[in-house]
Parts: structure tokens; C-alpha cells; sequence
């Protein structure tokens, strides 16, 4: 008779997952984001507390949260209970399960994966529980309104709608006026592990009990638990927009001091060409002059980094001029002597494409070669559509 019940009970749950109207959730999502959003805009700050809230309970943004950790890349992948959710029946308890009270954040399983820079560097990746997964994908629904209403305008990474080639149009832009001389190439010192959690407990725009939980949760390495003290879930779903959060403003910022196209006469009566570009931890600020970026612009993005508990790399932040060039989110953007201004695959993103390739082919002794190109296909189709999308 138990048997019976049990079997009956794993197909109710596979028919409830089954039936779910995706239209209809999506929709009734869409409807409480627009409503945060126009209470952010009003200054109603309890009224989006309360509906984030609202929407963190419900069950339209429970079955996407849940759909969304079990149809990405990493759906396969387990944190450190082993747990993944790949059946119908799983998928629909786990909607279920995902409650404020009594929720407990769970270590991450920590990986070891290449650096894009350099594959002989390997750099640590924080893998967190399907749940944990879940959750985080539940408040972000909750967060990411807020966070598109506060974001900068020439922020491009790990946005809706928003992609590199935006980002390389934007640099285009910033640069065909001939008295955009000078760019200064930023870069975050391990930005994702060293973001103040005390900062993000403050002017973080969500639950601060559901955050802290993620902030401290640890990691497991080799069986050993370790302490968090700083940083974000790296390898959270919800890590994107943590940074992302922490790092809007900024070019606000910048503005106000230089606003664009406009004379300055602290600035001799010129024009100082200010303009910022992010994506994700990755940035860069072009200037007239060189010594406008060095005296004046970097003192202002070191300050505004040092509050949040970020620093430049000292070896990776320079200041370039744009008729030498210089390499942004694996292009190349530079100003020939003609006055032209290109961007073009750079050297290092070519050489790390070609090394892919040769690995695939060496590894594919004895295939047929139609396997081969069966294989080297997508390779070559998505490093080719990435490259002539930022033409």
C-alpha cells in the first residue's frame, strides 16, 4: 500500500512540473518587477522590500528559479551534497522547498579551473548546492529590477540585452572624435573575492539575512571547510550582479566632474573627453590627455574601488595612447595614422582560438574526417560570429 502511495505521489509531482503554464509565470513575474521598479523610482523603500518579498514567495518565481538551475550549462553539476535536479518529479519538490525560514546556505565545492589569460594558471571557482543555486536565482529575479533602474549607462556585462559588441561599439563611439588621445585600461585585483561583505550588507537593495547566509557560507576544499570573510559566491548565479551592484555608480561619478562634450574651464576652456565603458570587473576611461588620467581620473576610480574594498591591479592597469592600441574583451581598438579607427581580434584572443584548434585536431586521431569537422564547426562558427559582431 505504501509503495503504492509513493509511486502515486512521484507522478502527481511529475504532472504538477509537467503542467506548469511558463507563459503565465512569466508574466505574473514581469508584473511584480515592473512594480518594483516604479516603487524604486517613487522612493517607496519599504514598498519594494515588500514586493520583493512578494515575489521571493511566490510560486511563478519559485518554478523559474528552479527552471532556470535546471536548464543552464551547469545543470549537471552538483555542490557538495551531490544533489542535481534532472527529473520532472525532483524539479517540482524542489519548488517547494525553497522557503525563507529555517534556510540554511550550504558551503561551496570548490573546483579548480584554466585562466582565459593564461591556461597553465589555474583559478578557483566556488560551486554551490542545487538549492543554494535556486535561491539565488529566486532573489535575483527580486534584485535584478533594481538593479537595471541603478546601473550605469555604459555598464555591458551580465546584463539583459546587453553584450561585448555593445561594449566594443561603445569604445568606437567614445574614440572617433580626434581629441580622445589617451585610455586607461582598468583592471580589478581579484574583484569577485575581495568585494567588502560589510559594503554589500549595507547598499545591497535585497534580503540582507538571505545575503549574509551566501557571504559566509564558506567553501569546501579537499574535504576541508574554509571561512569567507570577504568576496561574493564566485560561481553563484547571483555573484554577476553582486559585482555589478558594487561597481555602478562610478561612472555617475566621472560625469558629474566631466560631463560629456562640454568645455571645462578648469580644463584650459577644452573639452577633457571623458567617457567610461565597463564590462563586468573590466573597464576603461578615455581622456584627452594622459596626464589628466593619471592626476586626476585614476585618483577618482582608486577612491571609489577603496570603499568597497578594491584596489587596481598595479601591472595590469595602464595608460595607453590610441594610436598604439590597446586590447579590450579580445579585441584589439586602434587609431592608424590615417585618422581610422578599427578594432580587430586581438593577437593573444587569435592565439589562444588557433591553440583550441590544434588541441581538438591532435586529439582526434583516428577520427573520420567528417567527425572532425563535425567538432571543429561550432568552434569555428562561434569565434567567427563573436569577431565580425564587433566590426
Amino acid at each position: 500500500m505504501t509503495t503504492v502511495q509513493t509511486a502515486g505521489a512521484v507522478s502527481g509531482a511529475a504532472a504538477e512540473w509537467l503542467a506548469i503554464d511558463w507563459q503565465s509565470v512569466n508574466r505574473n513575474v514581469r508584473r511584480l518587477q515592473v512594480r518594483i521598479v516604479q516603487a524604486w523610482k517613487a522612493g517607496r523603500w519599504n514598498k519594494v522590500k515588500a514586493l520583493q518579498h512578494l515575489l521571493t514567495c511566490s510560486y511563478s518565481g519559485k518554478v523559474l528559479a528552479v527552471r532556470r538551475v535546471t536548464e543552464n550549462a551547469g545543470k549537471k553539476t552538483s555542490g557538495v551534497d551531490g544533489e542535481i535536479w534532472d527529473t520532472p518529479e525532483k524539479k517540482a519538490q524542489a519548488v517547494h522547498v525553497l522557503k525563507r525560514n529555517g534556510y540554511r546556505a550550504q558551503p561551496l565545492r570548490r573546483v579548480y579551473i584554466p585562466k582565459k589569460s593564461d591556461s597553465k594558471t589555474m583559478r578557483p571557482l566556488g560551486i554551490p548546492t542545487m538549492k543554494d543555486r535556486a535561491m539565488q536565482a529566486l532573489h535575483l529575479l527580486a534584485l535584478a529590477p533594481v538593479g537595471e533602474t541603478i546601473a550605469d549607462p555604459n555598464s555591458y556585462g551580465f546584463r539583459e540585452q546587453r553584450s561585448c559588441a555593445d561594449a566594443i561599439e561603445q569604445c568606437y563611439l567614445a574614440l572617433r572624435s580626434a581629441n580622445t588621445q589617451w585610455v586607461l585600461e582598468g583592471d580589478i585585483k581579484a574583484c569577485f573575492d575581495t568585494i567588502s561583505k560589510d559594503w554589500l550588507l549595507t547598499h545591497i537593495p535585497m534580503d540582507k539575512v538571505i545575503l549574509e547566509k551566501w557571504l559566509t557560507a564558506g567553501y569546501m576544499d579537499k574535504h576541508v571547510l574554509h571561512e569567507t570573510t570577504d568576496g561574493t559566491p564566485q560561481g553563484g548565479i547571483i555573484s554577476p550582479a553582486l559585482a555589478n551592484c558594487a561597481l555602478d555608480g562610478l561612472e555617475r561619478i566621472l560625469k558629474d566632474k566631466y560631463p560629456t562634450g562640454r568645455a571645462l574651464k578648469s580644463f584650459g576652456g577644452l573639452c577633457p573627453s571623458v567617457n567610461f565603458i565597463r564590462y563586468a570587473d573590466d573597464f576603461v576611461i578615455t581622456g584627452r590627455t594622459k596626464e589628466l588620467l593619471e592626476g586626476e581620473v585614476k585618483p577618482i576610480v582608486m577612491q571609489f574601488l577603496q570603499e568597497r574594498g578594491l584596489e587596481l591591479s598595479p601591472t595590469k592597469t595602464v595608460i595607453t595612447h590610441v594610436e598604439k592600441g590597446f586590447d579590450f574583451l579580445g579585441q584589439n581598438v586602434r587609431r592608424y595614422p590615417n585618422g581610422r579607427l578599427f578594432t580587430k581580434p586581438s593577437k593573444k584572443n587569435v592565439k589562444t582560438f588557433l591553440a583550441g584548434i590544434r588541441t581538438t585536431i591532435k586529439a582526434a586521431l583516428g577520427m573520420s574526417a567528417a567527425d572532425l569537422i563535425e567538432e571543429l564547426n561550432p568552434k569555428v562558427r562561434g569565434w567567427a560570429n563573436y569577431t565580425s559582431a564587433h566590426k
